[in-house]
């Protein structure tokens, strides 16, 4: 029996031999030498005189903290602009991001990124540890480089595979709450926000998985918000320097990747020229001024990073800055609100704020995922229990079609998933024809409460009419759903081969088996979807 002890205790710390441990908090003591290779002095230059804000001048000078605003409604464009906007920069670029996809498309921006580095310009890159879930992607080497800097937020201390997942047992409230923002910052003058993560296929429409997004570019006065809002996650003591992860420091790693670089480059010779031309032409687009902004007013909110480290109970009673503006918005509406919300759970208090507004005449327009689109079918269950109330006061519900073949032609001009599966992402709402809301926060209990989040709330009426058409295109490759005489679910739509709308009793393009496992998603809780 002391032998069999002795060899079931063995077999239990295998896998703690030889794995590594980083810091969770900067507050340890094996960062107390660090040195930060970016520091303030860095953004000592003024934004206003950088070659980026040159070409505005005229606008961005009109009016006090006036800032331009341009829609990037397809990944090819958010790509293409992201990368524009690296080769144009000067000083300095902050990324922060939840998801970093280490795969072709990443790897691409991330060369632009060390592009940028290699002429001196400042790089900043803050990552999510789960939405990262390796040591060795590709960007934390770049840690390495003299003008680049990397950090970790929220890590998880063990770095084993078979610990990592373990540790969320033991740390839940911290490690339950992930840092959810979206932000690329140029030169502090022009940034880039909305719902879409670093990877392929938030970016390249072939994937086998796309997700149908929104971002929005702004240039001038909001820009400053969101480098504060950067700069609070980049100096919290939850933001780990990639210094500290063994991998990350691997010589022949980084020589690894810097020739998978070149191999790019060699390998597909034609298509990067194809590629080049692309990035120059959006360059001189922006230099010409052929941008179509639209300018106005507004402010950038986060939530701070303090909020993963709330217990519980202050989580679930938490009402920050989104959350306040969200329901001024609500409050001070009175014609109609359009929304794309692609995870849809507005909770008891949403749902009676809604019927409110719909019974006083402010007329709800939504579009969320339907089961078949949904990557979150725990979340989709739990929308079903608000959709048939909200159908009954009036509002015009839509969900999202799983694909969208050949919609790049006269009926839509957005461009979308052209293979088998499309989910939407977006998180966008428009008040009165007038407000726009676009960010990372979804309308569920996760964003309200759990993690953290950044949006642009932009007051322009031309920006907004935009916004608005693109809400209600996406409407025309949707079901409608209404209700039938018993009060059942109607889905009705046409799909862009058909000759004719079809009708459903249940969720379309789905079979018995999803529709079981979203019934059987009903039993998590609605606060922990």
């Amino acid at each position: 029996m002391g032998i069999f002890k002795k060899v079931s205790m063995w077999i239990l710390t295998l896998p703690l031999l030889g794995c590594t441990t980083v810091p969770t908090t900067t507050h340890d003591t094996r960062l107390e030498h660090y040195s930060p290779k970016i520091t303030s002095d860095d953004f000592n230059y003024n934004p206003y005189e950088t070659p980026i804000a040159q070409y505005y001048a005229d606008e961005l000078h009109a009016e006090p903290d006036i800032s331009g605003a341009t829609l990037i409604e397809d990944g090819l464009s958010a790509f293409v602009i992201r990368s524009a906007f690296a080769r144009m920069a000067t000083k300095t670029i902050d990324l922060q991001t939840y998801i970093y996809s280490n795969d072709f498309t990443s790897r691409v921006l991330i060369a632009e990124l060390k592009n940028a580095a290699d002429r001196g310009v400042k790089v900043r890159i803050l990552l999510d540890d789960y939405g990262t879930k390796s040591d060795i992607v590709d960007v934390m080497l770049l840690n390495q480089h003299p003008n680049i800097e990397v950090k970790v937020f929220n890590t998880v201390a063990n770095r084993s595979k078979l610990l990592y997942y373990p540790q969320f047992l033991t740390d839940f409230n911290r490690l339950n709450s992930r840092m959810h923002n979206k932000l690329f910052i140029v030169d502090n003058v022009a940034y880039i926000t909305g719902g879409r993560n670093v990877g392929s296929n938030y970016f390249y429409p072939e994937t086998a998985s796309n997700f149908s997004d929104t971002d929005v570019l702004f240039i001038g006065g909001m820009t400053k918000y969101a480098t504060n809002s950067f700069n609070e996650y980049w100096n919290h003591h939850l933001s780990i320097p990639a210094s500290v992860f063994p991998k990350a420091k691997s010589k022949r790693a980084l020589k690894k990747l810097e020739h998978s670089f070149e191999q790019i480059e060699q390998r597909n010779a034609e298509n990067i020229r194809k590629y080049n031309t692309i990035i120059n032409l959006a360059q001189r687009e922006f230099k010409h001024k052929k941008f179509d902004f639209s300018w106005g007013h507004g402010k950038f909110l986060a939530d701070p990073p303090q909020k993963v480290e709330m217990t519980m109970d202050e989580k679930e009673s938490y009402r920050g800055e989104i959350v306040k503006a969200l329901q001024h918005l609500w409050n001070t509406t009175n014609k109609s609100v359009y929304m794309s919300a692609a995870y849809f759970v507005p909770g008891q208090g949403g749902l009676e704020h809604m019927l409110r507004e719909e019974n006083s005449g402010v007329h709800l327009t939504i579009v969320t995922n339907s089961l078949s689109s949904t990557n979150a079918p725990t979340v989709y269950a739990k929308w079903e229990k608000y959709r048939k109330k909200l159908i009954e006061s009036g509002a015009d519900v839509y969900e999202f079609m799983e694909s969208a073949e050949n919609l790049r032609g006269k009926e839509h001009d957005r461009e979308r998933k052209q293979s088998s599966f499309s989910v939407l992402h977006s998180k966008t709402m428009v008040f009165d024809d007038d407000i726009s809301w676009i960010g990372s926060f979804n309308l569920d209990p996760r964003s309200a409460y759990y993690n953290t989040e950044n949006v642009a709330i932009f007051e322009s009426r031309d920006f907004a009419d935009k916004l608005r058409n693109m809400i209600i295109q996406d409407t025309k490759t949707s079901w409608r759903v209404s209700l039938d005489e018993k009060g059942k679910p109607v889905w009705t739509g046409k799909r862009p081969d058909d000759t004719k709308p079809r009708t459903y009793h249940h969720a379309p393009d789905t079979g018995l088996l999803r529709r079981f496992w979203k019934t059987l998603c009903n039993l998590v809780p609605e606060k922990f979807v």
